[in-house]
């Protein structure tokens, strides 16, 4: 099978650079797939797993925020922060998804729309990270 060349940047450096058979990440618009050869094109990221198939092997990543091109049979990732399922603790991520509810209702309740978008990206990071690591592990 043709692969395509898959790039995953944060602002800590490259995470990963790797051939691989197709790659799924969340747009805004939706889940989209690439393989290689792809026509190019240019995406936002938002928070969400990503996945890569090499071989037969899957590896799944939660991404937050960021960019994505396709050019060249290359696909270039430019994202906020990047973490492996397997690296996730899902203990953690449960909690964390426990204080973004409790705060998301606390600033509902207060009428507090500043600061809602803020709870609201906490909870989607801390869903994509439970969603990421159940899978992983």
């Amino acid at each position: 099978m043709a692969q395509i060349e898959l790039e995953i940047v944060t602002p800590s450096g490259p995470v990963v650079s790797e051939s691989v058979d197709i790659v799924t990440a969340p747009g805004f618009g939706g889940v989209f797939g690439v393989l290689a050869n792809h026509a190019p094109f240019l995406s936002t990221i938002k928070v969400g797993e990503l996945a890569y198939k090499q071989d037969k092997s899957e590896t799944v990543l939660m991404v937050s925020g960021g960019f994505c091109e396709v050019s060249n049979n290359k696909i270039t990732f430019i994202v906020e922060s990047c973490e492996k399922g397997t690296d996730i603790d899902v203990d953690r991520a449960l909690k964390a998804k426990e204080r973004a509810e409790k705060r998301l209702a606390a600033i509902k309740a207060k009428g507090e729309k500043h600061n809602m978008v803020r709870a609201e990206a906490a909870l989607q990071r801390a869903l994509a990270r439970v969603v990421v690591s159940k899978k992983s592990h």
